[in-house]
């Protein structure tokens, strides 16, 4: 009843209650944010890898930092996981914890930013002295309505920052990249040379990142005379990469010292996440969550192949209560890499789980038994028939439905065998899956480990 009342009361009421709640909890925390450097990084893809960078550069450059993430909090020494399902807190719980970094005696603040709080004024009175972009595609059109209005949300942050007289820093491969780059105020861009900006009017220090090798486990690739080697694949982790170094150098720290710092890191827990097995199978996590995130993902995958005979199987579904033309979208590009799909629950909150999962699927059996258009546009549409490039599966043979997430993991560790792939997509690092006003306790990967437990 009451998730149903608060549906009921308008946007711009809530934000107003937003602002009202950010101003008192500046007032009585006494505007912490201006005693440290905060770093703010917003963008569709890759927010929380970019940021897990940063830390990684800052603190292996001698400093104090405090982090809060879509997966992890850190202040100086302590870390440990968010449980809440939030990548930005609420005003009171961001400014108690950024005061909480100045009695720890930190020096930067590094802040997942994400639109909904820029647009909900949740992050009022932080006093941002960088702001990054990595990107802007499809996602939480259920809120923001429109592709224009998400991107002037994530505008917000770098119109703070440029009032602050702060850095901007900005990946020249996303579209439209100068919506963020018209400020008179430092910025520097960053490229794995596929932009196609002319960046000459924009008084900007552009990075380039030059002789890429991408492999399926690590990335290389040179800025300038500087080496970089990342033990993570993709080219979407180099443009995180880029990001990182970028901030790196508004700080004054080195190429020489931020290709360091990334080399030490191993991974990002719940991103490209690799699950030991005696098996002989690769098993693959990820918080793939939009269809422009799962693309890249299964770029990596397909080259992942061992052989003609190897073989991928895919398990993923759809947060509920979220952007719905999305989901067939998803379901379609899944279905054109993977040779076998599961479509399962994953975070239906208040939303009938089955409409969630037959909407993701009418995108892998192409809309066969399913009409689809009430969830998406005419522009959607258009796209999903585009991508044709291979038959439509058949439910029960190459792809299923099953509710239970942990039976879907299951049916998919049952079906590989040596030298197949298992990507599961959706959740990764997350500790909780959200049913109603519940919060059930789980882990991807703790799950996949107990199935293979049990298939000994």
């Amino acid at each position: 009843m009451m998730h149903y009342l608060k549906s009921l009361v308008p946007q711009w009421i809530k934000n107003i209650y937003h602002l009202f709640q950010a101003i008192l909890a500046n007032l009585i925390y006494g505007f912490p944010s201006k005693k440290l450097k905060v770093i703010g990084v917003t963008g569709t893809n890759g927010k929380t890898t970019t940021v897990q960078m940063i830390v990684r550069i800052l603190e292996e450059a001698g400093k104090k930092v405090a982090m809060a993430s879509t997966i992890n909090f850190k202040l100086a020494e302590r870390e440990w996981v968010n449980q809440t399902k939030y990548t930005t807190l609420s005003p009171f719980s961001t400014q108690k914890f950024i005061k909480q970094a100045v009695q720890a005696g930190c020096e930067y603040l590094v802040l997942e930013t994400s639109s909904h709080s820029l647009h909900q004024f949740r992050v009022w009175g932080v006093a941002y002295d960088t702001a990054v972009i990595t990107n802007v595609t499809r996602e939480h059109l259920d809120y923001h309505k429109t592709m224009k209005k998400y991107r002037k949300a994530k505008r917000k942050l770098f119109k703070i920052t440029a009032k602050n007289k702060g850095a901007l820093i900005v990946n020249l491969d996303m579209e439209n990249p100068q919506e963020f780059l018209d400020f008179d105020v430092q910025k520097i861009g960053y490229s794995t040379g596929q932009s196609a900006l002319q960046t000459s009017g924009y008084e900007l220090q552009a990075i380039v990142a030059q002789d890429i090798e991408l492999g399926s486990h690590e990335s290389r690739f040179r800025v300038g005379e500087v080496n970089f080697l990342l033990h993570m694949p993709g080219r979407y982790n180099i443009e995180n990469a880029l990001a990182a170094t970028c901030v790196a150098l508004s700080e004054g720290i080195s190429l020489e010292d931020a290709s360091s710092a990334l080399e030490e890191i191993k991974g990002v827990s719940g991103r490209m996440d690799r699950v030991p097995n005696e098996k002989g199978i690769d098993i693959v996590i990820d918080y793939a969550v939009t269809p422009d995130s799962l693309e890249k993902l299964y770029f990596i995958v397909e080259n992942m192949r061992k052989g003609e005979d190897s073989r991928v199987i895919a398990v993923l579904g759809s947060c509920g209560e979220r952007d719905r033309g999305k989901r067939p979208l998803m379901g379609k590009i899944v279905s054109e890499h993977a040779d076998y799909v599961i479509i399962t629950n994953e975070d239906p909150y208040f939303e009938d789980p089955q409409r969630i999962i037959d909407e993701v699927f009418a995108g892998v059996v192409r809309g066969a038994d399913y009409d689809y258009s009430s969830a998406l546009s005419a522009e959607d549409i258009a796209k999903l028939e585009k991508l044709k490039k291979i038959a439509p599966k058949v439910e029960g043979e190459n792809c299923w439905r099953v509710m239970d997430r942990r039976e879907a993991i299951r049916k998919a560790l049952e079906m590989a065998k040596a030298g197949d792939i298992v990507v599961v997509t959706g959740k990764g690092a997350e500790e909780t899956m959200a049913i109603g006003d519940q919060r059930i306790t789980w882990n991807d990967k703790q799950v996949i480990l107990e199935e293979l437990e049990k298939l000994k």
